[in-house]
């Protein structure tokens, strides 16, 4: 048997009933109609400021808790008494928030109870025409992407710094326009790698103006996700919204724009880093001596009465030194500095290696005229 209780809480049009014959019928239509939607207009009003009275809520209460946070580590009798105060006002506007809560709980409520009429029925989603294209959820491979952000970056490389520059909202919105394609990931992970490429580089104003257009692309991208269009067909809902918006989402820009540039130092920091290594290894592959030894790590290893002969390179010195060790820890230093190629045997000492290993320690005092420091 079919459920008709669906129907129950549709409200009739305002034409459906029956009018004494005297009654002006489209004037009283019109009345009701008027009615009827400023009842709404109020109600969607009502809505509305209870999300501002919520978000301006948690912002003091944002602000009191830091307060707290930051009187919390003094402990002058002065700082006690503010904590004091701080933490009442901090319990006072979590009470204030909760109470927000409640009101906007039991105002969405409300209106799950509304009847639907004509007006929420056949309300239209967009107020200008739009190219409503799903966007294709075909999952792509990692490589597929690669090869699509780098045949799409070779083609419009231009066009992205181009809009990376921009500063106004009027002229992004404009470019935007004449260069839809544009309006896409490829677009914003581009921009992604200018700005840590920028941050690298030192030029940091350049990284914040080009991180700001990042944002408005990313913005742009989670708009056309949540409603389930083609980011194409959305962007200007998000230039008409950001041009209007109020504090609360203005805020929210804002912050994901200071978020996104600390992680943009964070990489570029990284970024650094690895090629700082990168290029000591590369510095220190051209050091190793012919053992793969470094000379630098083999020196700091090395007893100071012994870096101070190669400091001043004294053999003399290094000869009284020598015989002064351990024989066993002297013949490893030399093997070390051998390999390291700090220090070099004369000719004679090269009928062999392991004849060159045994004879440096024990010909060293003959030897030591003849031999040279690196």
């Amino acid at each position: 048997m079919t459920n008709y209780s669906v129907w129950d809480h549709i409200e009739v049009s305002d034409d459906e009933d029956d009018t004494h014959p005297n009654i002006d019928t489209p004037s009283l239509f019109k009345w009701r109609h008027e009615a009827r939607v400023e009842r709404m207009d109020q109600f969607i009003k009502a809505g509305e400021d209870l999300e501002k009275g919520l978000a301006e809520s948690k912002r003091k209460l944002t602000e009191a808790q830091k307060k707290t946070k930051n009187l919390s580590s003094s402990v002058t009798d002065d700082a006690k008494a503010e904590l004091s105060k701080a933490q009442a006002e901090e319990k006072r506007l979590k009470k204030e928030e909760r109470d927000w809560e409640k009101k906007l709980e039991d105002h969405r409520r409300e209106e799950k109870k509304m009847p639907w009429n004509v007006d929420t029925l056949c309300k239209e989603g967009f107020s200008k025409s739009v190219m409503n294209v799903k966007p294709d959820v075909k999952e792509e491979t990692e490589e597929q992407k690669e090869q699509k952000h780098k045949t799409f970056v070779e083609k419009y490389e231009k066009e992205i710094k181009h809009f990376g520059m921009m500063k106004r909202w009027d002229d992004s919105q404009k470019y935007l326009s004449d260069h839809p394609h544009l309006v896409c990931e490829e677009t914003a992970n581009y921009l992604v790698i200018m700005c840590i490429d920028l941050e690298v580089e030192e030029k940091k104003a350049l990284m914040e103006q080009v991180a700001h257009q990042t944002i408005v692309m990313q913005f742009i991208l989670e708009l056309a996700k949540s409603l389930k269009v083609d980011p194409r067909g959305c962007f200007r809902q998000f230039f008409d919204k950001i041009k209007t918006a109020d504090q609360q989402y203005q805020d929210a820009f804002n912050d994901e724009l200071e978020s996104f540039k600390e992680r943009v130092r964070g990489r570029a920091k990284i970024r650094i880093e690895r090629a700082m290594k990168e290029y000591e290894e590369e510095e220190r592959q051209k050091r190793l001596g012919p053992g793969g030894l470094d000379p630098a790590e083999v020196y700091e290893s090395l007893p100071e009465e012994m870096q101070k002969c190669f400091d001043e390179k004294d053999i003399a010195m290094l000869q009284t030194v020598i015989t002064k060790l351990d024989p066993t820890e002297a013949k490893v230093h030399m093997k070390r500095c051998i390999d390291s190629g700090l220090w070099v045997p004369n000719s004679r000492a090269d009928e062999g290696d392991d004849k060159e290993e045994d004879a440096t320690y024990e010909e060293l005092n003959k030897e030591m005229g003849e031999q040279k420091i690196e």
